[in-house]
């Protein structure tokens, strides 16, 4: 929906969410390194209890803070791509307009779970900070620092959430309902397909350059 015939607001949206599109893109690759640095602490701490004697003493706390962000950041990523998990059964039989129309309704819906979800992680982060609480692991984490970070994976999340929302109520009311279903819908047979050929492509070139 970006061409030249498209009005003004709908090609700011669209721009809009391009560039939300890809804050949350940057976070879900961090939080993919963030994976692969928790799995080599893992192994280098278990190795290093097994065979030299030593650990941090914090493997578990650290972990899951890890964890806990990680999913955090890549909320906003999967909502962009639209890659949660969905059952389409009944709605997929209702008329463009109506299916459209609920689409944006669901979207809404998850936003508001959303912010739910943030306000409970700020509520800790200001107790953290009131409190001046640590955890009681070796390294006396301040809880705020982790907290802080699901924080902002969860703002994002409901970031995306903001500018889908705002791009998908434009294109009803422009009249565009089909935008809307193929913008919030669930993921195609093609869809799945495209993305498994990209893979299989990149896989391919990692290969050719190593």
């Amino acid at each position: 929906m970006s061409g030249g015939d498209e009005p003004p607001i709908l090609r700011a949206a669209y721009g809009l969410r391009r560039g939300v599109s890809a804050l949350a893109a940057g976070m879900a690759h961090l939080a993919g390194w963030n994976y692969i640095a928790c799995a080599l602490f893992i192994t280098a701490d278990i190795i290093g209890r097994n065979l030299l004697g030593v650990s941090s003493a914090a493997t578990v706390e650290v972990t899951g803070y890890m964890l806990a962000g990680g999913i955090a950041w890549a909320l906003a990523h999967t909502l962009a791509r639209g890659a949660h998990i969905r059952v389409d059964v009944w709605v997929n039989r209702l008329p463009l307009r109506l299916r459209a129309a609920l689409h944006l309704l669901a979207l809404l819906l998850l936003g508001a779970f959303g912010v739910f979800c943030a306000w409970a992680a700020w509520s800790l982060v200001d107790e953290s900070l009131l409190f001046d609480a640590h955890d009681n692991s070796a390294l006396r984490v301040p809880l705020a620092v982790p907290q802080g970070v699901w924080l902002f994976g969860l703002l994002a999340f409901c970031l995306v959430v903001l500018v889908l929302a705002l791009d998908a109520a434009l294109m009803l009311l422009s009249g565009r309902p089909g935008e809307v279903d193929r913008l919030l819908g669930s993921r195609t047979v093609a869809d799945e397909t495209a993305e498994a050929l990209e893979a299989v492509g990149m896989a391919r070139e990692g290969r050719g350059g190593a």
